[in-house]
């Protein structure tokens, strides 16, 4: 743990919680959540409205759930909660098969109670990717919770670390790699990053079957409708 916690302290990074009690909430969680505008992208949107993400990030994504798979022998549930409609989203949820992506619930706890109460997670099983003031309703209630930094909102980190709605600030800022950053953090807290990369590197056997029980998921696209989060897909 003191490695892991020197390395990330090295590169700018801040615990709010120590490694050590990092490793002991990841312990419970069965889902990686993420928000989109601002953790995978700047939160700059094109003249579509939508917003693009990096392959950096994704590889981490990829990363971080066969870590989690090699050390608990299951693909972890993913998702990404949007209050925005990013069609990039949904093609990165679509590719690296995610178990969910919700669009335009503006409440984004909404959403959590909607994939935890589909999947029969509790909270606390729930690590969470954020950045933003909308996302503080899911950062309350998240066993594990990392804020993607930016130096121009530092009201807004200090809220967040005074109401203990944290345990971990990235170093990297909204756009630049901050997915990539979280994913080797967990990857290191779960304790499988070189046993992950080098299985990977050589597309081992065990990678093999990972993606083929990885890729037998499709993603459900969820959004609100009539005051209910329903099953709708993006281009209907």
């Amino acid at each position: 743990m003191e490695h892991i916690e020197k390395m990330f302290t090295g590169i700018g990074g801040t615990f709010l919680t120590s490694p050590g009690e990092m490793t002991a909430k990841l312990k419970h969680v069965k889902a990686f959540v993420f928000d989109w505008d601002g953790v995978f992208n700047s939160g700059e949107k094109n003249e579509s409205g939508s917003s693009n993400f990096s392959e950096v990030d994704s590889m981490g994504t990829n990363m971080l759930r066969f870590s989690f798979w090699l050390q608990y022998h299951q693909i972890p549930l993913s998702a990404i909660i949007s209050g925005e409609r990013n069609s990039a989203s949904f093609i990165l949820a679509t590719r690296e098969h995610f178990t969910s992506a919700y669009y335009r619930v503006s409440h984004k706890i909404e959403a959590l109670d909607h994939f935890c109460k589909l999947h029969h997670l509790k909270h606390d099983e729930v690590a969470f990717v954020f950045d933003d003031v909308l996302d503080i309703s899911m950062a309350e209630v998240c066993g594990l919770r990392i804020l993607v930094s930016r130096k121009a909102n530092p009201l807004f980190t200090e809220y967040i670390r005074k109401n203990n709605h944290a345990d971990y600030i990235t170093s990297a800022e909204s756009g630049r790699f901050a997915v990539r950053e979280t994913c080797e953090l967990l990857m290191g807290l779960i304790g499988t990053y070189d046993e992950a990369i080098s299985k990977r590197s050589v597309n081992s056997e065990m990678y093999r079957k990972y993606m083929d029980a990885r890729n037998t998921a499709k993603t459900a696209f969820f959004t609100k409708s009539a005051d209910k989060i329903v099953e709708q897909e993006p281009g209907k």
